[in-house]
């Protein structure tokens, strides 16, 4: 009988109450088992916090003003408002320059001897050139 109350002296040495349930929890823990909640702020012992210096250093200029290109893609600048004149051609019946304009010479030679796929593909890229900005990359 002896060794049972020593053992529940001993067992209540090592137990605390919760702050937030008051349920019975270890005496080194952080988290209580019953609510889930923080008991103790979590310490890193007497470790001492790193010193963090940044040292930024960046001296780096920009080489590439000469080519603007639009996310690094070579390609064709071309003009909005020539490519729209060249595509409202197309409903005179010469369909197909605002293609060999943008460099695409086997559409051009398509949309030429299809008037413009039937003036469908005329007005396909109609609104499309309309959605462009004044200078485009092809």
């Amino acid at each position: 009988m002896t060794e049972t109350t020593e053992t529940a002296v001993n067992g209540a040495d090592n137990l605390k109450f919760c702050k937030h349930c008051g349920a019975k929890i270890p005496k080194d823990a952080v988290i209580c088992t019953a609510c889930g909640r923080q008991v103790e702020e979590l310490s890193q012992g007497n470790a001492p916090q790193p010193q963090i210096v940044i040292n930024n250093d960046n001296n780096n200029v920009n080489t590439n003003t000469t080519n603007v290109n639009v996310g690094g893609m070579g390609g064709k600048q071309c003009n909005k408002k020539t490519a729209i004149i060249l595509c409202l051609l197309g409903f005179c019946g010469l369909g197909g320059f605002h293609k060999f304009y943008e460099g695409k010479v086997l559409m051009g030679i398509v949309y030429l001897f299809t008037c413009g796929l039937f003036l469908i593909g005329t007005i396909i890229d109609l609104l499309a050139l309309l959605g462009k900005p004044s200078v485009y990359y092809v």
